[in-house]
C-alpha cells in the first residue's frame, strides 16, 4: 500500500472532529532503562526490565474496554542464542545477520510482500535468510487492540559483505524502503538491537510475546515505556521503544523541527548512507514527537556521528549565558545550532546503540529521572524511584538526572561515563571554534551598501530590479508625490498572477 504511513494503518484513531484536534492530544508517559556493567548478557536484565514496567503502569493509558493499553515496549541487545534455538533455518554468524519484527496489515498479501521485501533486500547486497510467525498470545488484549492488531512476523536479513555499522547502514536502508513503498511497518530492523512492543498494557506485554520469557532470551541492556498519548491517538507503531530512544514528556517544538527536516531534504546526503532520495521522507508522516526525534536521531547516527555526539546536536544544554562551560564546549553547540535547532521539550530521553545506553534531559528539566547503581554493576533509572527491588545495601551510587545532563553506561567496557567526559571528548573531535571563525558571517562586518544615486540609471535599475512597471509610476506613485494622497480606482488588474508571469515579481506577490 504505497504512499500510506505506516502509523496511520494499525490505529484506532478517529478523525479531527468538531472540537477534537488528535494535534492537542498531550500527557506524561513512564520510562526506565536496566543495565549491567559486567559484561556477560543475561535474563536477569530483561527480566528486571519487564518488572520495571509492570510497575511503571499507573503510567499508561487504558481504554474504555479495560483491556486495551495505550503501548508498552521493549529494546534489548540481538539475543543470538535464543534465535538459534528457535528458527528452522540456519543463521549465519552473529554479527552478519539483522532481525527485526515487522508489522503487516492484516488484509495484505503476506507472500506478495515477502516477496517485495526480499527484492528490495536484494537491491541493497542483503539477502532474507529466512521468516518467523512470532508466537503471540491475542486473548489477554483488551477488543479494541485486537480488532487493530497487525499480522506479526520476524524477519532475517544476512549480507555477505557488510559487519557493523556498514550492515546498520544498509539495513536502516532496506527498512526504510520498505516502509514507504510497501506500507508495512517495523519496530525494528537491525544487527545489534530488537525491539518487542505493541497497543499493550505493561501488565499484557509478556504474556502477549512469549519469547520475551525465554531464558535464552538475554541481553546486557534493556529500554522499557509505558505510553500514556502522547500528541497522537494510540496504535500498534507508536507504541515505545522506537529504534534508539523512548521518551518522556513532549517536544513543543516539534512541528518547526519537522518542518526545518523537511525544509533540508533536498540538501541531504551522506558518502556512509549513498542516495538518500529513495528514504525521503526522513520523517515519516503521521509520526509521534517521539517517532519524529527517534527518525532524526538515527539519521545522525548512522551518518557518522556517535549517539551521545547526535543527543547532544538534538537536546543542547543551556550554554549560551554559562560562564561554568568550556570555551570549546560552547563552540560545538554554536557550530552545530547552524545544522540542527534544539528539540526543545519537556522531555526526558533514554537511548542506546546497543552497547552504550544513557539518559538525558532536556535543558528545561521539567521532567523527573533517578537512578542508582548497585555493587555488582547493575544500572537502573527510571522516571521515578522504586521501578526495582533492589536491597538498599548493595547501592553503591543514586542521583537524579539534571537538565541538559547525560547520563550514559558502557556495557562494553563495563564503566559509567561521566557528563564532563563525554562532552569534553566530543567538544574536542573537530575544530569546531575555528570552523566557526573561518565561516561565519557577522552582519555588522557586511561591506557598507551601495548607497541610491539620484540619477535616472540609478534609480531605473532599482525600479527594474524590484518590479515596477510604468503604470505604477504613472497612475499611482506619481499623484500620492504629488497630493500626499493614496490614489483610488476601481479598475481591475489584467496582469497575470505571479506564478505565471513571465516578468520577475516581488515575493510578496505569489501569496
Amino acid at each position: 500500500m504505497p504512499g500510506v504511513s505506516p502509523f496511520a494503518r494499525f490505529s484506532t484513531a478517529p478523525a479531527a472532529e468538531g472540537l477534537y484536534d488528535p494535534s492537542r492530544d498531550r500527557d506524561a508517559c513512564g520510562l526506565a532503562m536496566v543495565a549491567t556493567l559486567r559484561g556477560k548478557a543475561g535474563h536477569d536484565i530483561v527480566e528486571t526490565a519487564l518488572n520495571a514496567l509492570r510497575n511503571l503502569e499507573h503510567r499508561g493509558a487504558v481504554g474504555s474496554d479495560a483491556g486495551t493499553g495505550d503501548g508498552a515496549g521493549i529494546l534489548t541487545q540481538l539475543p543470538d542464542d535464543f534465535f538459534r534455538a528457535v528458527v528452522d533455518f540456519e543463521l549465519p554468524a552473529a554479527g552478519t545477520y539483522g532481525a527485526g519484527l515487522v508489522f503487516i496489515d492484516g488484509d495484505d498479501d503476506i507472500s506478495a510482500f515477502q516477496s517485495k521485501f526480499s527484492n528490495l533486500a536484494g537491491e541493497e547486497a542483503l539477502e532474507v535468510a529466512g521468516w518467523r510467525e512470532v508466537p503471540t498470545n491475542s486473548t489477554v488484549l483488551g477488543n479494541l487492540a485486537r480488532a487493530a492488531m497487525p499480522t506479526i512476523l520476524q524477519v532475517f536479513v544476512s549480507s555477505q559483505t557488510a559487519s557493523g555499522l556498514g550492515l546498520e547502514r544498509a539495513l536502516f536502508r532496506l527498512r526504510k524502503r520498505s516502509e514507504l513503498t510497501l506500507g508495512v511497518y517495523h519496530p525494528s530492523l537491525s544487527s545489534r538491537t530488537i525491539v518487542y512492543k505493541g497497543m499493550v498494557t505493561t501488565l499484557q506485554l509478556e504474556p502477549f510475546y512469549p519469547d520475551l520469557s525465554d531464558h535464552r532470551f538475554a541481553s546486557t541492556l534493556a529500554l522499557v515505556h509505558s505510553r500514556f498519548s502522547t500528541n497522537t491517538f494510540p496504535s500498534w507503531p507508536l507504541a515505545h521503544p522506537f529504534r534508539m530512544i523512548a521518551h518522556n514528556g513532549e517536544i513543543n517544538t516539534v512541528k518547526g523541527n519537522r518542518n526545518w527536516m523537511a525544509a533540508r531534504s533536498s540538501q541531504l546526503q551522506s558518502e556512509l548512507l549513498g542516495d538518500l532520495k529513495p528514504l525521503l521522507p526522513i520523517v515519516t508522516p503521521g509520526g509521534s514527537d517521539s517517532a519524529s526525534f527517534d527518525e532524526v536521531v538515527e539519521l545522525l547516527h548512522l551518518g557518522g556521528r556517535s549517539l551521545p555526539h547526535a543527543m547532544m546536536m538534538m537536546i543542547p544544554e543551556a550554554w549560551e549565558k554559562q560562564s561554568d562551560i568550556d570555551d570549546s564546549r560552547k563552540n560545538f553547540y554554536e557550530y552545530h545550532s547552524m545544522l540542527m535547532e534544539p528539540w526543545d521539550g519537556p522531555a526526558a530521553v533514554i537511548f542506546t546503540d546497543g552497547s552504550l545506553v544513557g539518559a538525558t534531559l532536556d535543558r528545561n528539566g521539567l521532567r523527573p529521572g533517578r537512578y542508582l547503581v548497585t555493587e555488582d554493576g547493575l544500572v537502573i533509572l527510571a522516571s521515578e524511584i522504586g521501578v526495582a527491588d533492589i536491597d538498599p545495601s548493595k547501592i553503591v551510587r543514586k542521583g537524579r538526572l539534571q537538565p541538559g545532563r547525560m547520563f550514559l553506561a558502557d556495557t562494553v567496557n563495563g564503566r559509567l561515563i561521566d557528563d564532563d567526559e563525554i562532552k569534553s571528548e566530543i567538544a574536542a573531535l573537530e575544530p569546531w571554534g575555528e570552523w566557526l571563525e573561518e565561516h561565519r558571517i557577522n552582519l555588522e562586518e557586511l561591506p557598507e551598501r551601495e548607497h541610491i544615486a539620484h540619477t535616472a540609471s540609478s534609480v531605473n535599475r532599482r525600479q527594474r530590479t524590484f518590479g515596477y512597471t510604468e503604470e505604477e509610476l504613472r497612475i499611482l506613485l506619481a499623484p500620492m508625490a504629488k497630493a500626499g494622497a493614496e490614489p483610488l480606482g476601481a479598475m481591475g488588474s489584467d496582469t497575470p498572477i505571479a506564478a505565471i508571469s513571465d516578468r520577475p515579481r516581488l515575493l510578496f506577490d505569489y501569496f
